[in-house]
């Protein structure tokens, strides 16, 4: 990566990217690791997670070119984060666990300058995951529901504002259904991001076999012929 973005000797493309052109590669080969490992595929996990080591490589060259730190760093880094989050492992505590993970990560953001309880979630995660950690940080501090019915409810005055909302307030209505049906999910042990993704596949594998049962006349059908297809599909896959 070092001769890749040498300005003399090295390849232009590689040469004219900067830390914000990079970012969405980087969440899309995320992604894409986490799709061969929900297909079980190895060989294509192995070329994935070599995808995303070089995302990793590339930031950290770009930031070695700014002056500001380098790939040695970076494992420095989390090598020692790993450590300090698992003292007992690594340190004379007695007994650990996620509980102990989440009271030192809680100490290390109240050490830095203006840390409020938000700060840390990340602006790049899927939106339904960032909701979820959002409404996980706001919880540790006492601003949650105390049951599932509060966050039940909450979904029931967030449907009403949508009927009621002008065109232009109508997607921030929306924005606020979907992060209440989050905090509804996370009430139940859900993670959001998993259970919609999980919806869709559902989604794609009867979408597909509407299809693959009509075969090429399947566009032309009408919509009730269309619903009548998804729901044969629906009782047999279950």
């Amino acid at each position: 990566m070092k001769r890749l973005r040498d300005p003399q000797t090295g390849c232009e493309w590689d040469v004219a990217q900067s830390f914000e052109s990079i970012a969405p590669y980087t969440i899309e080969e995320a992604h894409e690791v986490a799709d061969a490992i929900a297909r079980g595929d190895m060989a294509d996990l192995k070329d994935e997670l070599g995808d995303l080591l070089l995302q990793v490589v590339f930031h950290a060259q770009i930031a070695a070119d700014l002056g500001h730190f380098s790939f040695p760093d970076v494992v420095t880094a989390i090598s020692d984060k790993m450590e300090r989050r698992h003292p007992h492992i690594f340190g004379d505590v007695a007994e650990g666990g996620h509980h102990l993970w989440e009271q030192i990560k809680a100490e290390e953001r109240r050490a830095k300058a203006a840390s409020g309880t938000l700060d840390g979630v990340a602006l790049g995660l899927p939106a339904l995951m960032r909701a979820e950690k959002l409404q996980n940080r706001a919880a540790r501090v006492g601003f949650d529901w105390p049951d599932p019915h509060g966050a039940r409810a909450k979904i029931d005055e967030e449907l009403q504002e949508i009927a009621e909302a002008p065109p232009e307030t109508l997607e921030e209505e929306f924005g606020d259904l979907l992060f209440a049906v989050v905090n509804w999910a996370r009430h139940h042990g859900i993670d959001a991001e998993a259970a919609l993704r999980n919806g869709n596949l559902k989604f794609e594998r009867r979408f597909r076999a509407m299809e693959q049962e009509a075969g090429e006349g399947f566009a032309a059908l009408d919509l009730e012929g269309k619903e009548a297809l998804w729901q044969r599909v629906k009782r047999r896959d279950g």
